[in-house]
């Protein structure tokens, strides 16, 4: 698919991959709509990009993100060429804790309206733009395409993990069949599942966890890097014939056990 002058909704764009993502996209000549709850680093606002303040639980604040990105392509005649899904949470809970509680409702119910729901309600509702795409020249004829973020804890969940495996594989296994729905529109749907990366979050392992993490890791030995996610973004956008499958950004590498 072209990049230039497409627009990418990039939830989660104000750090991490999302971030990565969105520095790639403008290298590439794209537009770009953030969709946050925090604005990103100012350097990144310009022509190219602009930021709308949502809350991913909250549907009315994706449909209205969604609109004013409609509205900004409309002047920038750049329509949305694909939506890129890095908004998430990370918590751990175990089903049963050291006092014998079980894991909280309110914690599970939040941990899935954020990764699982508010990736579903932002793509469909930018679908519903898409789909009305001219049709790119060539013989695919493409007019979109979707990106899903997973996670190894889809593959290898760990102790404590229960929810956000719950919806990383959720995510995982809603790719085929979304390909398949959106086939008629020429629009592809591809996900990636990262093993650990570079984060603030990663950042903030104890000494204990990280050796645990990196004694695991194969090749190349260390966390990934947001840009190498930034990178698979890329392929997936320009190669037509990735479509319904899950890459994994492992490194070979599978989460242990236990840290």
């Amino acid at each position: 698919m072209r990049t230039k002058d497409r627009t990418f909704i990039v939830s989660g764009g104000s750090s991490g991959l999302g971030l990565a993502t969105v520095k790639m996209l403008i290298q590439a000549k794209s537009y770009v709509s953030i969709l946050d709850r925090a604005p990103p680093p100012s350097d990144i606002i310009g022509l190219q990009v602009s930021f709308y303040q949502m809350d991913i639980t909250v549907v009315a604040d994706i449909e209205r993100a969604v609109e004013d990105t409609v509205n900004w392509t409309q002047q920038t005649g750049a329509v949305i060429g694909g939506v890129i899904n890095c908004a998430g949470v990370g918590v751990v809970a175990k089903i049963i804790d050291a006092q014998n509680e079980p894991h909280s409702l309110d914690l599970w119910d939040f941990v899935l309206a954020v990764n699982l729901t508010g990736t579903f309600n932002l793509t469909r509702l930018a679908l519903k733009h898409m789909v009305h795409n001219e049709p790119e020249e060539g013989p695919d004829g493409e007019r979109g395409v979707i990106v899903l973020v997973s996670s190894s804890a889809a593959f290898e969940g760990q102790p404590g993990q229960a929810a956000y495996s719950a919806t990383k594989g959720a995510l995982r296994s809603m790719t085929l069949p979304l390909a398949r729905d959106l086939a008629r529109h020429s629009i592809r749907v591809m996900t990636i599942a990262p093993n650990v990366f570079v984060s603030s979050m990663s950042d903030k392992l104890p000494q204990k966890a990280r050796r645990s993490l990196e004694s695991d890791l194969v090749y190349p030995k260390r966390f990934g890097h947001p840009a190498e996610f930034a990178d698979t973004v890329k392929w997936i956008l320009e190669c037509a014939y990735v479509n319904g499958e899950t890459v994994r950004l492992s490194g070979a590498s599978r989460m242990p056990a236990k840290m």
